[in-house]
């Protein structure tokens, strides 16, 4: 008997630590990555008996920003809760949180859906809360745990989606636009370790929902959404339901694990937290003025520099990569374009590299270099690669031109190539026989051994015309 599954639904929650100098009810700082356990600590980040939190008003400004890029409704007065239970890396047995009064609420996020058409992600809402601590598991199988308050109090916002994605690549492609937005923004350290935490729901349409919490990567939460994909289909397959309970993620297997059921927000006994009054900030808002954000920047890229959508996309995806482009676009911008959203792109995630570590000065002589046709694209990508291998070594980035003239890279044309031609159509008659017959794939073959013999210095279109005419007025 076939089982009829219902479409896979999935809604996210988001929690993004804000980059403010200071923890959210308290002056400890929040630069504490290269310090010792618990030395960022207070009576407040610790619960004490007696310590009065008071809010981070550079914490409420950040979490007003997002929401205004976000399109939110910022209600006239919002209010944090204690939401209690009980865990090792929480002092206070209870999080200072906002739960019936967030911040903001009802935003939008465009993505692309799985078709490639542009698709709406309605944000619930975006509340501030303080982060837990954090237990360090010693000994093989944990034999015990340590807690480290270092990281109790930092300020998160925590973003929630409707559950408006339809599958685990729509998941991926909406945090990687949010995480965007937030780096434009500036509120947002993308490589602070926990920076960004992802709680995923999904269900079959018609089942029972399933929280996988604490994904760390945005490649983990399309393998944890892909697994429970899987294993929630199978269990309808086989006629079992599948239970409603929270599950982790567990990154080296690539699998879920069952870690103990649902829990419902009454189970949380949330109530006003009574050391701190309501929040009225809509009055705020006017003060906050926002960057060009990605799509506009998108748009703009387009219209512009008349690049493809492909390129926009890829360039302003990353605000640093976006301000590099237009620093090298004035070269030729389509030429700029392609070579640093294709080309560059490509090296840098070959080496583990970002952009800052690229010399802008020296891709634009490299850029001037192709534009004039004193290089092929060829030579250019060698180029491209000693200038990129120096960089990660520690070294000093060589200038394109010298690295032309050292390797002998300058591009050669005309009766220069006849006679490697006429070398390599008389080694390979059978590729001569072959492309008099009409295969195309033969011309392809004599050019690219001609190009091996010239290090890429002749451009693959010229050479084609020189091999066949060569061949055609009967060189051969």
């Amino acid at each position: 008997m076939t089982v009829d599954i219902g479409e896979t639904i999935v809604g996210l929650e988001i929690h993004v630590q804000l980059a403010t100098a200071t923890k959210l009810f308290c002056g400890c700082s929040t630069d504490y990555q290269d310090d010792g356990p618990n030395t960022h600590c207070c009576p407040v980040c610790l619960g004490l008996p007696g310590a009065l939190p008071h809010v981070n008003r550079k914490a409420v400004e950040y979490g007003l920003k997002v929401a205004k890029a976000l399109d939110m409704r910022v209600p006239e007065e919002s209010e944090f809760a204690r939401k209690n239970y009980f865990y090792p890396d929480l002092a206070k047995a209870y999080q200072i949180t906002q739960s019936d009064k967030p911040l903001a609420v009802e935003g939008t996020v465009e993505i692309e859906d799985d078709e490639g058409h542009e698709k709406i992600v309605r944000i619930t809402r975006a509340h501030l809360e303080e982060d837990p601590g954090r237990l360090v598991h010693v000994g093989g199988g944990s034999k015990y745990s340590l807690v480290d308050y270092n990281r109790s109090g930092i300020p998160l916002l925590e973003i929630v989606t409707e559950p408006d994605m339809r599958s685990p690549q729509e998941a991926r492609r909406f945090l990687n636009k949010l995480r965007t937005i937030l780096e434009y923004l500036g509120v947002f350290d993308g490589e602070r370790e926990g920076g960004l935490r992802v709680d995923a729901n999904i269900s079959m349409r018609g089942s029972e929902r399933v929280e996988v919490k604490n994904i760390s990567s945005y490649k983990g939460v399309e393998k944890a959404l892909t697994f429970e994909v899987t294993r929630q289909r199978n269990l309808l397959r086989r006629g079992q339901k599948v239970a409603r309970e929270t599950r982790h993620f567990m990154e080296g297997r690539g699998i879920t694990t069952s870690a103990r059921s649902k829990e419902e927000a009454h189970d949380y006994r949330y109530f006003p937290d009574p050391d701190l009054g309501p929040i009225r900030v809509t009055g705020w808002l006017a003060g906050i003025d926002l960057p060009e954000l990605p799509t506009a920047r998108k748009n703009r890229f387009m219209a512009q520099y008349g690049i493809s959508l492909n390129h926009a996309r890829t360039l302003t995806g990353d605000p640093r990569l976006a301000d590099f482009y237009e620093h090298v676009a004035h070269i030729e911008p389509v030429l700029a374009a392609t070579w640093v959203a294709d080309t560059l792109l490509g090296e840098l995630n070959y080496r583990n590299m970002g952009i800052a570590a690229v010399p802008a000065e020296q891709i634009i002589e490299l850029l001037a270099l192709l534009r004039s046709e004193a290089i092929t694209d060829r030579a250019g990508v060698q180029v491209l690669r000693e200038m990129l291998d120096a960089c990660a070594a520690g070294k000093p980035c060589e200038a394109p031109a010298a690295i032309v003239e050292r390797e002998g890279l300058a591009r050669v044309v005309g009766d220069d190539f006849t006679p490697i031609v006429q070398a390599v159509v008389a080694a390979n008659p059978q590729a001569v026989e072959d492309y008099r017959a009409g295969k195309k794939g033969a011309l392809n073959f004599l050019v690219g051994q001609v190009m091996k013999e010239t290090r890429g210095r002749a451009d693959p279109r010229e050479l084609g015309r020189i091999v066949s005419e060569y061949i055609d007025t009967g060189g051969v």
